[in-house]
């Protein structure tokens, strides 16, 4: 028995400790696309994986080798895609053929078995409402080949030893996911935090020079008014409504800044979705219609009753469409959508337009005190946004390529 459960707890250290460390070089991130530099690194760390259990496996078995490198290739090839795990598969078909033995055979097509089954499954995986579920699922799927083939192949071992070996497998390989889960939301969280801190920052800065700003730009903006009631000078008639238009301008952003400075005060009741997202569409559709801009709304097939506060809620889905409208140049179509995930308890707007989108770079950075892809913006409609999302419990999320256009889906809790 010691003999058995040895190797597995060596297996099973080596796959914990390099899915910790591949955190902490290469934080997990959700629904994040991978770049080609991203996916070599996990595939190499996967196949260093897979080679170390590789290294200490059940040695009891004859010429058969038992161990756990399959978890690196499916859990890599479900979360990254088939490029590092082919590098995987490629790398430990390559060790296993060096080892060699009568079953060289069988152990290259269990592992090239483990990489086909997890790619086959990996989109309804990523896609699915509770992950561990269809985790659960290809692992059986999994399992099943893999009796077949050494059923069919070699000698059948002892009862006892394939209970002990795939019950190990499947609790490894459900930690392992559960732990990479758990990490991704703790990156998160850890973002939240840094963005929170970050807007705190631009807050107390506002706090401290925005009374200051205001009363002079009032002064101004009032003698500027007076004096072109009565001035024959026609270049003063000319640029004092540009001036004006400016210092309006200008009042706005001091009123953004206090706006992070001190919140306004809300209060979470129940909210019905529907009513708000037609009375935000209808207040834009103008808008929309000057800039040629057409807005498809999917409502909630039912009444949609969400924890919230209704101006907040509001003016976010106003400034995330105004933003839509604003990012098409020509003429397009804002498609907006609803969804409940009852599992998850919540409610789920998406907004997509086919506008200019942005660089993996801009996405990265969108939200963020300051910052705007827009010639006259001044980052703050989206910081305040996100902080009106966050304060009464929702979530907020971007993805975008440019030249394709730009998707935010917003989640509310339900009541």
């Amino acid at each position: 028995m010691l003999s058995l459960i040895k190797p597995l707890i060596v297996n099973i250290t080596i796959l914990f400790s390099l899915t910790f460390n591949a955190n902490l070089f290469l934080p997990f991130q959700k629904n994040v696309k991978l770049t080609l530099k991203y996916k070599s690194i996990y595939g190499f760390l996967g196949a260093f994986g897979a080679l170390l259990c590789m290294a200490y496996p059940i040695e009891t078995l004859g010429e058969t080798n038992f161990d756990l490198r399959m978890i690196a290739i499916m859990v890599v090839t479900l979360y990254a895609g088939w490029i590092p795990g082919s590098i995987i598969v490629t790398i430990v078909s390559i060790a296993r053929f060096i080892i060699g033995g009568s079953f060289l055979h069988i152990g290259i097509i269990v592992s090239i078995g483990a990489f086909v089954i997890s790619l086959l499954f990996r989109k309804q995986y990523l896609n699915a409402a509770n992950r561990f579920i269809s985790a659960s699922f290809i692992s059986i799927i999994y399992f099943l080949l893999y009796i077949i083939v050494i059923y069919i192949n070699i000698d059948f071992l002892d009862a006892k030893f394939y209970c002990i070996y795939f019950l190990a497998f499947f609790g490894t390989y459900m930690a392992t996911i559960f732990i990479i889960e758990t990490l991704m939301k703790s990156n998160k969280q850890f973002d939240e935090m840094v963005y929170m801190d970050k807007l705190t920052t631009t807050g107390q800065m506002a706090a401290s020079i925005a009374h200051e700003i205001r009363n002079p730009i009032t002064t101004v903006r009032g003698f500027i008014q007076l004096i072109q009631q009565d001035t024959v000078d026609q270049k003063l008639k000319k640029f004092a409504p540009l001036i004006l238009e400016e210092l309006d301008r200008t009042n706005n952003i001091i009123t953004n800044y206090l706006k992070l400075a001190k919140p306004e005060s809300f209060e979470l009741t129940k909210v019905e979705l529907n009513t708000i997202l037609s009375d935000s569409i209808e207040l834009l559709r103008p808008l929309g219609t000057f800039s040629n801009v057409s807005i498809e709304f999917t409502p909630f097939k039912e009444s949609c009753f969400v924890k919230g506060d209704i101006q907040h809620i509001k003016q976010s889905l106003l400034n995330i469409i105004k933003n839509a409208i604003e990012s098409i140049e020509e003429c397009g179509v804002i498609d907006i959508r609803t969804d409940i995930d009852r599992n998850e308890g919540r409610a789920i707007i998406s907004i997509e337009d086919n506008g200019k989108g942005m660089t993996k770079e801009e996405l990265k950075h969108i939200g963020l005190p300051f910052y705007t892809t827009k010639t006259k913006g001044t980052g703050l409609g989206s910081m305040i946004t996100n902080r009106l999302i966050r304060q009464i419990g929702g979530t907020i999320e971007y993805s975008s390529e440019l030249g394709k256009g730009t998707a935010v889906t917003v989640t509310f809790q339900l009541v």
